[in-house]
């Protein structure tokens, strides 16, 4: 059984990594375009004007969440009537909170976006367009969840990796009209986004209703099933809008004390982190049914093993890409976006030392929702996550640099981190020193460890492309040593060995 759920993790992983690894070369690629065409002003005013309806939609992955735990659980337990009403409670649920994101966006937002926010005079009109278009993609994404959660609590990760090249050729396309296009350029780009995120959610939708039975609206009046998904949500939503407060409210307070310039460099360090923790994310989209099926089946050892193994691995998956973008990220900025604007170097710095300080963290919110007790967790954890906001207004507030808004990002990461550990064990009996040192510490060597060497070739060597491609492969060659050594266990090495022998035998 463990080592046929192993091979699934295995497999539906290396899909959501084709998958990704597809989405990144694409989306590096028509970022600079985009950002190119549009302009440093113009492509800031779509990442902070996307950045209100993004705060509207806090409790979209709340109920993702929810949707995601109870038809993975009903699947772990083999109770496929339970699993239709899931589903259509959750659908009818999504759809009337994309009616109240809908009426939020046209009465707060609308007055946040002329009111509040830093927008040049000429460029209002603009903002608008990408403000209701917007609008418009938020509503087709948030119907959509129920049909994605779907098809992860099937693991049917290879679904992701084909509907994604439509999604290349569709975001392709959408540059190259971009390019040719006359009229005004970021009206042109709102919608085409829209349309792009509105063809990829009818294809899931399509492919769902053929191949899932319970992916239709048959609406079932359940109010035990409605209070635990209402009050799962409510609780997740709590440390959701925490979360989203972090990202789009720091987003909000950079605008007003800086203008869209740092908006515009804000929002290409987070493509650059969206890139890195996709190789964690994806992992764990891979693992996050099994751990869920685990706790339904009552394995809880089983499951805690997973969880030490999958925070572990998470780590490492971000790690061996985050290093050489830490040690050569001015170069590779140049090199992709040839305009780099101020501050994203320190940006992308930060905010990735932060994805590595999260990467750990997945597998511990996955075990609360596998237990499906999270109001302690979220009201805590969105408790402490709220300082940010506070914290870092005042230190903008009192003078100090864009970059300050991230270091107290990463001080309250850590809190956090720390918190969820010890609140987790108050559910399942597990050693928080045990995880200490079989997953903190060994992250923390290999991490140490594995940086050495390639951090002073990056001081001894001139900087330029040979120095980036000998540190990078550097980079490679000591993190994978370190995790093979320091990383993982005497049997992990053993199996890996057996493996690669039958391999070079074959």
């Amino acid at each position: 059984m463990v080592v046929s759920d192993n091979k699934r993790i295995a497999k539906n992983t290396a899909m959501l990594y084709f998958r990704m690894l597809f989405i990144m070369c694409v989306t590096l690629y028509t970022t600079r375009i985009i950002l190119n065409t549009l302009g440093i002003e113009d492509f800031g005013i779509y990442n902070v004007v996307g950045g209100i309806v993004v705060m509207f939609t806090f409790l979209n992955s709340a109920m993702g969440a929810s949707t995601s735990r109870f038809l993975i659980f009903e699947l772990g337990k083999k109770d496929y009537q339970q699993l239709k009403k899931v589903f259509s409670a959750s659908l009818s649920s999504h759809i009337a909170i994309a009616f109240i994101v809908f009426l939020l966006a046209e009465t707060i937002g609308l007055w946040f976006l002329t009111h509040k926010l830093v927008i040049p005079e000429d460029r209002m009109s603009a903002a608008h367009w990408v403000y209701q278009f917007s609008i418009l993609s938020a509503m087709a994404s948030l119907t959509q969840v129920p049909y994605n959660a779907a098809i992860i609590a099937h693991e049917k990760m290879n679904v992701y990796a084909y509907v994604s090249i439509v999604e290349v050729v569709l975001k392709l396309i959408t540059v190259y009209l971009l390019v040719i296009g006359g009229f005004d350029k970021l009206k042109i780009y709102a919608i085409l986004v829209f349309l792009v995120s509105l063809t990829i959610a009818m294809i899931y939708r399509i492919y769902c209703k053929k191949n899932y039975e319970e992916c239709s609206l048959s609406f079932h009046w359940d109010k035990i099933l409605y209070k635990k998904l209402f009050s799962f949500s409510v609780w997740d939503s709590y440390g959701g809008l925490a979360i989203m407060g972090m990202g789009q409210g720091l987003n909000m307070l950079l605008n007003m004390f800086f203008g869209p310039t740092v908006n515009a460099a804000r929002g290409i360090a987070y493509q650059v982190q969206a890139a890195i923790s996709g190789f964690g994310n994806n992992f764990m989209i891979a693992v996050k049914p099994q751990i869920i099926k685990l706790y339904a089946e009552n394995n809880v050892a089983q499951m805690m093993k997973l969880v030490f193994a999958s925070s572990k691995y998470s780590f490492f998956l971000v790690y061996i890409f985050s290093l050489p973008l830490l040690l050569e990220t001015s170069f590779i900025l140049k090199l992709w976006l040839k305009i780099v604007p101020d501050y994203t170097v320190s940006f992308c710095r930060l905010i990735l030392i932060n994805e590595l300080i999260w990467s750990m963290q997945s597998p511990i919110v996955t075990s609360f929702h596998a237990v499906g007790q999270i109001k302690v967790a979220n009201l805590v954890c969105g408790s402490l996550f709220y300082l940010i906001i506070i914290v870092s207004y005042i230190c903008l507030k009192m003078g100090f640099s864009p970059e300050s808004v991230f270091v107290v990002t990463i001080v309250v990461s850590i809190m956090v981190q720390i918190t969820e550990l010890f609140l987790l064990k108050r559910l399942i009996i597990y050693s928080v020193r045990a995880y200490a040192k079989q997953v903190v510490w060994l992250c923390l060597l290999v991490m140490v460890v594995s940086a050495i060497f390639p951090y002073l070739l990056s001081t001894m060597l001139a900087p330029g492309f040979i120095r980036f491609l000998v540190v990078g492969f550097t980079c490679v060659i000591t993190v994978v040593t370190s995790v093979y050594y320091i990383g993982i266990d005497k049997e992990t090495r053993r199996i890996i060995v057996h493996k690669l022998k039958l391999q070079f035998r074959n």
